[in-house]
């Protein structure tokens, strides 16, 4: 099968389009004819390997070189065949998944992880949507139900509103009925107030930790402010998550956030994400099915084209998700 590996840390340049063996279908396993993919910053991180120290503490990642050669952690596809002890899914059925606890390896034409790693595909969904859904909705919806419950008419700031997370941060912020400032870049003003944000701050123009405005939750996908500053942005009671950003940012929430959380009403730190989630896909579709939740797609590449999608990925330059069509270069 053709599928996109590496063999060192690096830049976009050290990937290579290559035949491989196809993957290994052990007990409790599904083997996913990969019909779609996205990509998304985490891949760049596991690209490159950063944060460094990671490469110490996560036995995903490997020291001097990346443990794993495959990249790409959304999936979407068919179902080729199951392990013994598969329940859920039979041979043919429509899947999509979320395989960053598994190896990554999304960017092939198939796919094998455990069975909790998939969830059937919405219906009413391509296989192109499907793919941009979990990792980026998830993270979006894990950082607005995070720690205290959100209420309606409470303030939520996205920062990073625009790229692969944000859109949907924004449209579930405000299915659940909260008042959404979105920050982005000035071209990208307009897609963010297209999908429902009240208030659009360009980040060049306006420090939203400036204003004077206080905010329920701050979700930050960009995270290039200290997280003091961040804190003066929190009214009492609210909550301040790092999904994305800076390593400084990422230590800051880390270390800095419980510190200056204890005793105090604000509470501060990093997003304890978890991994794709029935539950969450339940709540997803039914957004979807019901009109709230608009899938953002910008561009779409072939398979062999993956160095290319994150190059203009990591140029900051995508507004909603870029999908990988495996499918098409299979078939073409």
């Amino acid at each position: 099968m053709k599928a996109i590996v590496r063999s060192r840390y690096g830049g976009p340049e050290v990937l290579e389009i290559r035949d491989v063996d196809m993957p290994s279908v052990r007990d409790g396993d599904v083997l996913v004819r990969v019909q779609a993919s996205s990509v998304s910053t985490a891949d760049l991180d596991y690209l490159r390997g950063r944060p460094r120290f990671a490469r110490f503490i996560r036995s995903l990642y490997g020291v001097r070189a990346p443990r794993n050669r495959g990249l790409g952690l959304d999936v979407a596809g068919r179902v080729e065949a199951v392990g013994r002890g598969v329940g859920a899914f039979r041979v043919g059925d429509e899947v999509f998944g979320d395989l960053t606890e598994y190896g990554f390896g999304a960017f092939a034409e198939y796919a094998s992880a455990p069975e909790r790693a998939f969830a059937h595909k919405p219906t009413v969904l391509t296989f192109e949507e499907a793919a941009t859904l979990p990792h980026a909705a998830a993270l979006a919806m894990q950082g607005l139900r995070s720690g205290r419950r959100l209420e309606a008419g409470q303030s939520v700031l996205i920062n990073g509103a625009s790229g692969s997370v944000g859109p949907f941060a924004v449209q579930i912020a405000k299915a659940l009925g909260a008042e959404v400032t979105g920050v982005c870049s000035a071209p990208k003003m307009d897609l963010v107030r297209a999908l429902g944000a009240d208030h659009v701050l360009d980040y060049a123009r306006e420090d939203f930790t400036e204003r004077g405005r206080r905010y329920d939750r701050i979700i930050d996908l960009a995270g290039h402010h200290s997280i003091l500053a961040c804190r003066r942005a929190l009214r009492d009671g609210g909550t301040y998550l790092w999904v994305g950003g800076s390593t400084v940012a990422l230590l800051a929430a880390v270390s800095i956030g419980p510190l200056i959380s204890l005793g105090r009403s604000r509470k501060l730190g990093l997003l304890p994400w978890r991994p794709f989630r029935r539950d969450e896909v339940r709540v997803l579709t039914e957004l979807i099915e019901a009109g709230k939740l608009r899938l953002v797609i910008d561009r779409r590449y072939p398979l062999d084209q993956v160095p290319d999608a994150l190059r203009y990925l990591e140029g900051g330059h995508a507004r909603g998700k870029v999908v990988i069509n495996v499918g098409a270069a299979r078939t073409s």
